[in-house]
């Protein structure tokens, strides 16, 4: 089937979301099980705990006796109330990151309380557009001091729609930000759950299947299921094993049958191309080491264009780390959402 679908439905009572393009799952969220730990984009007031000696770091108190590691935590104090947002998902036995700038983002909007300023998504290039969406900014945050982001998604909305999604993370915004000098420990604003994040993150798609039963209809039990394995095809005879270790991410490309001299090359053009969505679509992040099919040094360039072609598409930061001694290839990527356990 040509065109978008995004299916919205649940996976053993966790909620999930399927996007399909021409047939082909492209990204797939779930949300995790219950003792995961903070969920990443999750405000809370937190208390400074104890600084890390030497490395300028402060472990922080979370609620429910959750920890939070800060990077930056100059001229912080143990006791000190912070206002923090989780930014990924943490190692097992690890503290998540947090930040002490906050965001309160929406399908059309993120208010950035200590950014001030009104900006359009460079994205937005029609300069009819540009102006409406100014407009309507303005308007709405003129009697506040935070800073707002329009999103791209904005030019394809309803003014409004758009004024209504801006004064609501303007609303969230204010009420959250007056009740940061508590001194206990608090979840102020949890984080998006796989069916919000598929609205709030997802270009609008042609078919939108939200009822039970959605995953049936469209395939993506199939799909998913795949998923299971860490054997991925790359046409022809090449194929990849994609496998999370405790460390990092190990892909290891292989040609196959193909004996041709150009089979190392075209192997792992074919991996660069789709790895971006494998990735995305298990669930993969931290430390990638790519373990590619035998090439000369003289293609090393045409794959790395490849790869960074590929990536430029992918919503996900990714760091192309570059080569190591031994010739595998390395990536670093954020850790946004958990490894699909299904």
């Amino acid at each position: 089937m040509k065109g978008t679908v995004i299916a919205l439905d649940e996976v053993k009572g966790r909620k999930a979301a399927a996007l399909i393009v021409d047939g082909k799952l492209d990204d797939f969220l779930i949300d995790p099980v219950d003792e995961a730990g903070p969920v990443p984009g999750a405000i809370y007031r937190a208390t400074c705990d104890r600084p890390m000696k030497g490395q300028g770091g402060m472990f922080l108190r979370l609620p429910d006796g959750q920890k939070g590691f800060l990077r930056a935590a100059k001229g912080l104090a143990p006791g000190q109330p912070l206002l923090v947002q989780t930014t990924g998902w943490s190692e097992e036995g690890k503290a998540p990151s947090v930040t002490p700038k906050v965001l309160f983002k929406s399908r059309y909007a993120i208010v950035t309380p200590e950014a001030p300023g009104i900006n359009i998504s460079r994205s937005v290039k029609d300069d009819e557009d540009r102006v409406r969406l100014l407009e309507i900014a303005h308007e709405v945050m003129e009697a506040t001091y935070f800073g707002l982001i329009v999103r791209s998604e904005a030019s394809h909305g309803s003014d409004d729609d758009v004024a209504a999604d801006i004064a609501a993370m303007r609303d969230l915004a204010i009420a959250v930000m007056s009740d940061a000098e508590g001194r206990e420990p608090e979840l102020l604003v949890d984080g998006a759950d796989a069916h919000d994040i598929a609205w709030r993150d997802w270009p609008t798609p042609e078919v939108l299947d939200d009822r039970d039963g959605s995953f049936e209809r469209h395939n993506v039990d199939d799909m998913i299921h795949t998923l299971a394995s860490p054997r991925v095809g790359l046409g022809a005879d090449g194929f990849a094993y994609i496998e999370p270790t405790r460390a990092l991410v190990a892909v290891d490309v292989n040609t196959g049958g193909d004996n041709s001299p150009a089979a190392g090359l075209k192997s792992n053009i074919a991996l660069a191309k789709d790895l971006p969505r494998q990735l995305r679509c298990r669930g993969l992040g931290g430390q990638i080491t790519l373990d590619l099919a035998p090439m000369g040094k003289k293609d090393r360039r045409t794959f790395e264009q490849a790869l960074k072609s590929a990536f430029r598409r992918d919503p996900v930061e990714t760091v192309l780390a570059g080569w190591t001694p031994l010739g595998h290839f390395e990536l670093q990527r954020k850790r946004d959402r958990l490894p699909v356990k299904l």
